[in-house]
């Protein structure tokens, strides 16, 4: 798919098509009155007529209007003018990308990018249109025999911006889209994918593809034994059920000098989660194989961060492993000796999540760290409580998780803050070992957040509960690729980037 902006009006524009806005009720864009009076009141009389209201999504494909010199204008409901918000942009938006890609528009120029969407400036609502428009047109396709691709699919978008001068911001923010979209893609692809492909050692595969294609770019892997003699038996307990090798995949991505402290990225790999010995449900069991949302995330980021070529050092960490039950797997009443030395009582083999990334938060020491942020598919307490629509942010540190809310109302990706105060941690005391690896059912996803806390001392730290938006279900489930959005901001916002034209 290309991208290009240019500033223009619309009577000069030969193109396949030529998309424009009408608002309720029946009121024209300022840019289709311009097409309105070149085709002598054409557009207007059709809507008179009753054949487009303007509500949100609608969409009216005229073919060969007097005097326009596209082959066909795509008059686009935007509902009304003054509830225009950033919801409603990106609806229409990706309503409109599927209509042209199913109408046979191999090009369109799209003049949707100059409606006022409350707070937001050309650079996003450029941006914005790119990632849309790239998420509507995503498949997953890889293992199916039939593809029925569209005949004549939409290849080429050019978005207009109002004056000349706002052609470079909007350069820059299709570049900062195609970037972000493209590591929407890989996180996706990775995640849909099932799990007796995707296991530990394919996570490892995708970050060496990586690391080939970018001179910034090395990897390293630790395997089983490597984690014995480090003492990582909490990592190594989940996954002794599993045919899979455990695998940590390391990406290092080299932006600045070896002085600038990096920015570490830990992401839960768990390929497939049967739950163990505490054996999850039947029904809706096929989803686990994206209990591996939080390090696609990572792969996700990493693979955008090398496209925008940003003058930083990051570390993305894919903490790859399968929870199976077996007769070599572990069980409730276990105590595991993690590899910071603390001691952990398993309850349930089902929070195994935070048994991981406990191991793999204490590994990251030694990169002495700027800042960590994990990213895991942890907990359902976390669907119960925002739902689908944000991720959770807990944080040690104020002005870390100040950063990924801005980052996160920056890029549309939401995300919300919830406590993590010192009277959570007493729901994980154990009689037997340091602590439990679950604390009932009140606040579950604050006290697994208060679990990991206690391996994540000797640096600025963040979690991102991720269950509730890394997929979705049903009949059009897939995955989102979620948070590459946000984190992808919060790399931005940290390399200086100024994104607020």
């Amino acid at each position: 798919m290309e991208f290009s902006v240019k500033s223009g009006s619309p009577e000069k524009q030969r193109s396949a098509c030529i998309v424009v806005g009408v608002f309720e009720p029946r009121r024209l864009t300022a840019v289709a009155e311009q097409l309105d009076d070149i085709s002598g009141g054409y557009i207007s009389n059709l809507l008179r007529r009753g054949d487009l209201e303007g509500k949100a999504g609608q969409m009216l494909l005229l073919h060969h209007v007097p005097n326009v010199l596209s082959e066909r204008v795509l008059l686009v409901g935007c509902g009304k003018e003054r509830e225009l918000d950033e919801r409603q942009y990106k609806q229409i938006i990706s309503k409109t990308i599927k209509t042209l890609n199913e109408t046979g528009s191999m090009e369109a120029v799209c003049f949707l990018t100059e409606l006022h969407v409350k707070g937001r400036d050309t650079y996003w609502k450029v941006r914005q249109a790119v990632e849309s428009t790239q998420d509507s047109l995503y498949t997953f396709l890889k293992l199916k025999t039939k593809r029925g691709e569209p005949r004549r699919p939409l290849r080429k978008m050019v978005f207009n911006v109002p004056t000349r001068r706002e052609l470079s911001t909007g350069e820059q923010a299709i570049e900062h889209g195609l970037a972000v979209a493209h590591g929407v893609r890989v996180a996706k692809d990775v995640a849909n994918m099932p799990p007796n492909i995707c296991n530990p050692a394919y996570l490892l595969e995708q970050a060496k593809e990586l690391a080939e294609s970018h001179d910034r770019i090395t990897v390293e892997a630790v395997g089983e034994k490597q984690m014995e003699e480090l003492g990582m038996h909490s990592y190594l307990a989940v996954g002794r059920g599993s045919h899979n090798e455990s695998i940590m995949s390391i990406i290092h991505y080299r932006g600045a000098d070896s002085e600038q402290a990096p920015i570490v990225l830990v992401g839960k790999g768990l390929t497939f989660d049967s739950g163990g010995i505490s054996l999850k449900p039947g029904d809706g069991m096929d989803e686990m194989k994206y209990d591996m949302g939080g390090a696609a995330g990572v792969l996700g980021v990493m693979n955008s961060l090398a496209k925008m070529n940003l003058p930083l050092n990051v570390i993305g960490v894919l903490a790859g492993c399968e929870n199976m039950p077996d007769a070599n797997a572990y069980r409730p009443g276990d105590i595991l000796t993690t590899m910071s030395g603390q001691t952990v009582e398993v309850l349930n083999t089902d929070a195994e999540g935070r048994l991981v990334l406990c191991d793999a938060l204490t590994y990251v020491e030694r990169f002495e760290p700027e800042a960590v942020i994990d990213v895991a598919t942890l907990t359902g307490a976390c669907v119960i409580a925002l739902g689908k629509y944000a991720s959770g942010v807990m944080s040690t540190h104020n002005p870390l998780a100040h950063e990924l809310l801005n980052a996160s109302e920056q890029s549309g990706d939401k995300a919300w803050r919830l406590p993590l105060w010192d009277e959570y941690q007493e729901q994980i005391e154990s009689p037997f070992a340091d602590m439990a690896n679950i604390g009932g059912r009140p606040a579950g996803t604050i006290t697994a957040a208060c679990f990991l806390s206690r391996f994540t001392k000797k640096y600025n730290w963040a979690h991102m509960d991720i269950a509730g938006t890394a997929w979705v279900s049903g009949k059009n489930k897939g995955a989102t690729g979620r948070p590459v959005p946000m984190l992808s901001q919060f790399l931005l916002n940290r390399a200086g980037v100024n994104t607020d034209n």
